[in-house]
């Protein structure tokens, strides 16, 4: 019982080391990743230091830090991501661009064949979604991109 209360008080005395040790790995994963997810957790270390300077329990600590560590992810986290993004250019771009752009099919389209050229000026091959097939000269739109394929669906304009 001895080596017990030897190694708690251990603990207790060197805890500090411990919070520092996760400050520093928390922002060195935080570099890397980028995301506020591991500085709010460094953050909740802070916390957890803070508590050890001021003497609180290494149990209570742990406690402390966690729970402010939660927090700052549910309530600091949101805003900081909002306001790195916010200067964004929100204008879709590549495959996403292509999504709903209208054509006009160059030949009839099936599920297993079929040519569009898009209002871009692209040509691309296409296939509909549905087994009802499209006729050449029908006006379309993009619904999705799958790898080379265009998939498509008639419009009525």
């Amino acid at each position: 019982m001895n080596d017990f209360a030897t190694f708690v008080e251990f603990i207790d005395q060197w805890a500090w080391v411990g919070w520092l040790v996760l400050i520093a790995l928390f922002l060195v994963i935080e570099m890397l990743t980028l995301d506020f997810t591991f500085l709010m957790l460094s953050f909740g270390s802070v916390v957890g230091l803070v508590t050890d300077f001021i003497g609180i329990p290494v149990w209570v600590q742990v406690l402390l830090a966690a729970a402010a560590a939660a927090l700052f992810i549910l309530f600091l986290r949101p805003p900081l991501i909002k306001k790195l993004h916010r200067g964004e250019d929100p204008t879709k771009s590549n495959v996403d661009a292509l999504v709903d752009l209208r054509g006009t099919a160059l030949q009839d389209i099936t599920q297993i064949s079929g040519q569009v050229k898009l209002s871009n000026g692209d040509t691309w091959t296409a296939r509909t979604a549905t087994p009802m097939a499209i006729p050449q000269g029908s006006p379309v739109a993009v619904t999705a991109i799958n790898g080379a394929t265009a998939t498509v669906r008639p419009v009525n304009d």
